[in-house]
């Protein structure tokens, strides 16, 4: 829209890296200071409920606010990659599955690694760049027939989002926001939790709205896209062995922002602090840990921000589908490692 009414300083390209910085600076801060994270959610620990309820807290806003933007008519996301009514059933459950085991083997999903390696989590930097190229290799390198492979095999579900049931977008979104505030109340997290992960939901929305309307240009075209690491790290890799070729967008500018976002709140709290491995099985650990979520989020379309909290907010069918199948996984590897202690990752 602005481009169209505005002679601005840059193009739709540079809009995009510019969104991306700006919303990726506002979640570095906000995810720091919250913790928040999928895996901490879903797996045994003292601080699981107050954990569940902020994620969760973030989910009602994403929903709530997104179905009013498209409500509006302000963005169309119709056409976007998850709103497919042909399900590659076996890609999501396969990816979802692999993801989620293994951000308990890393003791994080790639939005919470994101911060800390900002934060001075040498552990979570090494993730960072394995989880990027198995990302990349599962969508353009020797990954990539198997991927192909198991998104041959699909189903026919009619429809793609929830919206497309009777009842429409607003009645499922009210049904779902009410469940989730219900969930929040029993939970009971943090007040201060809470405020960071509605602001977590609302940055969600504002990436529809920026890419899909206020930055839109009809003569440059970008992805209409919000939240997510897995496409936006693989762009981040491939921007950095290929500058001078192609230029930085959305996705650079996010990873770029999350980290900058992650530092400064952690400057300001005095939390920075360099942190590695401990032993050569642990390292091999997280190792594992990265490719499986490299892997899993390409299969899945996306990690549990990308899919967990972008793609649902649109009431994906495929996106509630790669979310149940992350955390299957990591269920199943909590319960897995509880039983074999010495494998049990280090926080």
């Amino acid at each position: 829209m602005l481009f169209e009414l505005y002679e601005l300083p840059f193009d739709a390209q540079g809009a995009q890296l510019l969104i991306g910085l700006a919303l990726g600076l506002a979640f570095g801060v906000a995810a720091q200071v919250s913790r928040f994270c999928l895996r901490r959610a879903v797996v045994a620990g003292p601080d699981r409920n107050a954990a569940l309820g902020t994620w969760l807290s973030a989910l009602a806003v994403a929903i709530a606010g997104t179905t009013l933007v498209t409500g509006l008519g302000w963005v169309d996301l119709s056409d976007h990659r998850q709103m497919v009514s042909d399900l590659p059933l076996a890609a999501l459950m396969v990816g979802g599955l692999a993801f989620g085991f293994g951000m308990v083997l890393t003791r994080g999903c790639i939005s919470r690694l994101t911060v800390l390696g900002g934060t001075g989590n040498l552990r979570a930097l090494t993730v960072l760049v394995i989880f990027a190229i198995v990302a990349h290799a599962t969508l353009k390198g020797v990954f990539a027939p198997l991927r192909v492979g198991l998104g041959g095999a699909t189903l026919e579900a009619g429809i793609g989002s929830l919206a497309e049931l009777p009842g429409g977008a607003v009645t499922w979104a009210a049904l779902l926001v009410a469940g989730l505030v219900a969930a929040i109340a029993w939970l009971r997290p943090r007040p201060l939790h809470v405020m960071m992960a509605g602001a977590i939901g609302a940055l969600v929305v504002a990436g529809w709205l920026a890419t899909g309307w206020l930055f839109f240009d009809a003569f440059e075209p970008q992805p209409v896209q919000s939240m997510a690491f897995t496409s936006t790290w693989a762009d981040s890799l491939f921007w950095t062995v290929a500058s001078t070729s192609i230029p930085a967008g959305f996705g650079v500018g996010l990873v770029g922002g999350v980290f900058a976002g992650g530092f400064l709140s952690a400057l300001i709290r005095r939390e920075l602090s360099l942190e590695s491995f401990e032993s050569p099985r642990q390292t091999l650990r997280y190792v594992a840990g990265a490719a499986l979520m490299g892997f899993g989020g390409v299969l899945a379309g996306g990690c549990t921000v990308g899919a967990g909290l972008s793609g649902v907010s649109m009431l994906s069918l495929s996106a509630i589908v790669a979310l149940l199948s992350i955390v299957t996984g990591a269920l199943v590897a909590d319960r897995a490692l509880r039983r074999a202690p010495a494998l049990q990752p280090a926080e």
